[in-house]
């Protein structure tokens, strides 16, 4: 890193910074902190879309999948490409939530279920969402250790982890969803122009034909370059068709952008138009892992966590004066507009979808502000915690996957069901999200230390859960219907 490397990042943390204090005074209605008034065009949500789920966790974990499974590892951007292309067609579920006006999940599982069932599923959502984000900030951590050429220590890490944390937590706190649309914004120009000069320079770097036939010759089964089904097998291709729907209609930050929206048919469009650069967002890191496996000559990590590492490394020793500084503030960006995302997002949840209720609805827009606020410290000095603690060593990818399914495995039938099938009951919802719980023993410490379920892989308790979710969904369901009065 040059000093005109350093200038192109400082220049971008300072631009982010004047936006969370340009855009303070006009987050003072919650609902506009929340879901920005609902008055989010059709371009600019695309754009903070993609943004949010163009995060650096996206880009480390796809460059780590690249790194190991090689061309093969393109299936996880085929299936965002046709799951979502197929929601903006058909608006699946996301219309129906937009037309109901609601703010959250939870706001719908009220509506359909009842009080108790938004209290608990809202609880479950939050549990599931920031375990899922547990190691964001340790992987954002690893990517400048890494790029910047800083020593490799644990006490370094967890200084770098600080102040990654320290400017998130400010400017979130500061601006609410306008500033994190806006940033998301800044964050899609800075990453794309990042993303596409390092795959330009890649391919001149290494050579086109040169990248096929080194993986070829380098990789110790060549069955797997290509075929994903050779190199992971039918279980966890099942489970990705299925992560790659979670990820379009369930997850919170996804469909917290579709509630943002100005109509219900601009959330189709947002979907459709974005269903090719979530293919795009997917390819483009794995790609860059795979040539870093070309540029390290195959070189095997030892472990999980060095495997991450291998990416920023390598656009370190590649990359040019200057394109080295945008590639960092464009990877900087991308930290930072998931974490605003995603920390706005759980916060207001736990505000709006469990303080609120369990206090009979009476808080008043400042109230549900300022305790969203205080969330947004807590949930910081938890993923800080959580980083600094966890030692697993699954991939990322499938890290997110398991900790993700603790909330959707459950989501999926309720929404679903709640949708689609009249006879859906509040005992059948309750049952449905208490069932994906079972997901907590897909995360690998619990998983090793079970006997019976130390042999499985994320993705088989994975399906595993939300099968028991759906028949409990259906049982309970016609074992104990509701009655009218019971919704209320």
């Amino acid at each position: 890193m040059t000093t005109l490397d350093y200038l192109i990042v400082a220049l971008y943390l300072f631009s982010i910074f004047y936006i969370g204090i340009r855009y303070r005074d006009r987050s003072s209605n919650f609902s506009i902190f929340m879901i920005a008034g609902r008055k989010v065009g059709l371009s600019l949500g695309v754009a903070t879309m993609l943004g949010t789920e163009l995060g650096l966790i996206t880009v480390m974990y796809n460059a780590q999948t690249g790194f190991k499974d090689f061309f093969a590892a393109f299936h996880i951007g085929l299936f965002a490409l046709v799951v979502t292309m197929f929601i903006g067609v058909t608006g699946i579920v996301v219309v129906k939530l937009r037309e109901l006006r609601v703010k959250s999940i939870p706001e719908y599982y009220q509506i359909r279920f009842g009080n108790k069932v938004r209290i608990v599923g809202a609880i479950i959502l939050v549990v599931g969402g920031i375990l899922n984000m547990g190691l964001f900030l340790k992987v954002g951590a690893i990517f400048i250790q890494s790029m910047f050429g800083i020593a490799e220590s644990e006490l370094v890490l967890s200084v770098i982890m600080i102040v990654l944390l320290t400017m998130v937590l400010i400017y979130t706190t500061l601006g609410g969803m306008i500033s994190v649309i806006i940033t998301d914004y800044i964050q899609f120009i800075v990453l794309s122009i990042g993303m596409i000069l390092s795959i330009l320079f890649s391919i001149y770097h290494l050579g086109w034909l040169n990248i096929f036939t080194q993986v070829e010759m380098l990789a110790k089964d060549p069955s797997v370059i290509y075929d994903p089904i050779q190199s992971r097998g039918g279980f966890y291709i099942t489970w990705q068709v299925i992560l790659g729907f979670v990820s379009a209609v369930i997850w919170p930050t996804a469909i917290t952008r579709a509630l943002s929206l100005d109509s219900s048919e601009t959330v189709k469009k947002q979907y459709l138009w974005s269903s090719v650069s979530f293919l795009i967002r997917f390819m483009i890191p794995c790609f860059l892992g795979i040539c870093a496996y070309v540029h390290f000559n195959g070189i095997a990590p030892e472990s999980s966590w060095e495997g991450l590492a291998m990416m920023p490394r390598y656009l370190s020793e590649i990359l040019p004066m200057g394109l080295l500084g945008i590639m960092a503030a464009a990877m900087l960006a991308a930290f930072m507009s998931t974490h605003d995302s995603y920390l706005l997002c759980w916060s207001t949840i736990i505000t709006n979808d469990i303080i609120d209720p369990l206090k009979g609805g009476k808080l008043t827009s400042s109230q549900k502000i300022n305790y969203s606020r205080i969330i947004i410290v807590v949930l910081g000095v938890y993923i800080l915690y959580w980083g600094l603690m966890y030692n697993g060593n699954d991939s990322i990818w499938d890290y997110l996957g398991i900790t993700g399914a603790i909330y959707f495995t459950g989501a999926i039938s309720v929404i679903l069901f709640g949708v689609y099938w009249q006879r859906a009951s509040s005992a059948g919802a309750m049952a449905s999200l208490l069932g994906g719980l079972g997901a907590l023993l897909g995360l690998e410490p619990i998983r090793n230390s079970v006997p019976m379920i130390s042999s499985f892989k994320p993705e088989e308790i994975g399906l595993m859960t939300l099968g028991l979710s759906i028949l409990l969904m259906i049982v309970f369901s016609l074992l104990i219907p509701d009655r009218k009065e019971a919704r209320q």
